[in-house]
């Protein structure tokens, strides 16, 4: 063994270090965080999302955290058994043990002992070059301005700030903080990423924010005739409370249904439909399904509410093998 080699081998000891060992699994899990878990808990762990919005009980703030009570080990069983009677699922078979571990190790260093923010999402690396050019639409993000301010009292640069706002900010940004004149919403608006659209591109002008989305159409409900009253307001539960993640044309091909995994299931796909029943739909609803994204709803449901969402699934869906629910 030459002194050369003994001198390198020894240089590339001295490098490693517990230290730098755990900031490695920290960077790791950092990746992972960013990609499976700020959906709901947010890039800076405070659970201030859209999706959060949807979800009762809502996400863990872990800027909140206790230091001294809420470490690794953890956040690490909660990974791997899920939480039960919320929406966050146990991660096994999704994620390595590693991967997990690396989460749990990322989300107690950033969040919960140094309160950091982990990253500003609107950056050139995250493909966001010049984010300045869409200041018109901070004061809509920042719920300085409510969505629902009237066009006729918004000034000109504020009105192009709201369509600006629209058409790329609020699937994330939701519709910011009401306000004295906000006003009661039928539904929620939503942007949808762009078909070949590339924030890395060169600057869109505001108008080609528009373009064509493949998501966008499964977020328009069926338009369905003579409905009865029970499926009339099992449509309007279906609307607000499940198609978040099935589509409001419960196909689950919508850009949230997409980006779970697994992904919510397709209630228009006969192969699916087939193997389903009024008693095993409602037992979904009602007590959720491991190792998903659906959550229980029995806390949040009536019995007759469940049966009212069936009965809309079976009119506006596909059939539903079983008896007929009582109207």
């Amino acid at each position: 063994m030459t002194i050369r080699f003994i001198t390198v081998l020894l240089a590339g000891i001295s490098l490693w270090s517990p230290a730098s060992a755990a900031s490695s699994l920290i960077e790791e899990g950092r990746a992972v965080y960013n990609f499976r878990c700020y959906f709901c808990h947010g890039y800076s762990g405070n659970g201030q999302t859209l999706a959060a919005t949807y979800l009762t009980p809502k996400p863990t703030n872990f800027q909140e955290a206790d230091p001294a009570r809420f470490n690794p080990a953890k956040v690490m069983a909660v990974l791997q058994e899920g939480k039960p009677g919320t929406a966050m699922k146990s991660f096994k078979g999704i994620v390595s043990n590693r991967e997990m571990q690396a989460v749990a190790e990322f989300v107690v260093d950033e969040f919960v002992r140094r309160k950091a923010e982990n990253t500003r999402y609107h950056t050139a690396e995250n493909g966001w070059p010049d984010h300045e050019r869409y200041k018109n639409a901070f004061p809509f993000a920042k719920g300085e301005i409510p969505l629902s301010r009237p066009w006729e009292n918004l000034s000109e640069r504020e009105s192009q700030g709201k369509r600006l706002y629209l058409a790329s900010c609020v699937s994330c940004h939701d519709r910011g903080a009401a306000t004295d004149d906000d006003i009661s919403w039928d539904s929620r608006p939503l942007s949808f990423p762009r078909n070949n659209f590339s924030l890395a591109a060169p600057p869109p002008k505001i108008d080609a924010m528009t373009s064509a989305s493949p998501y966008a159409l499964h977020d328009i409900p069926p338009k369905v005739a003579g409905m009865t009253s029970q499926e009339r307001r099992g449509e309007r539960l279906f609307q607000i409370n499940c198609a978040f993640c099935h589509g409001a044309d419960g196909s689950g091909q919508n850009w949230i249904g997409k980006f779970m995994e697994p992904h919510p299931r397709n209630l228009r796909d006969p192969a699916f439909m087939r193997t389903a029943s009024r008693s095993t739909l409602a037992h979904a609803i009602r007590e959720g399904l491991p190792n998903t994204s659906m959550p229980a709803w029995k806390s949040v449901l009536k019995e007759s509410d469940i049966q009212s969402i069936i009965a809309y699934i079976n009119r506006a869906f596909h059939p539903v093998a079983g008896n007929q629910a009582k109207q």
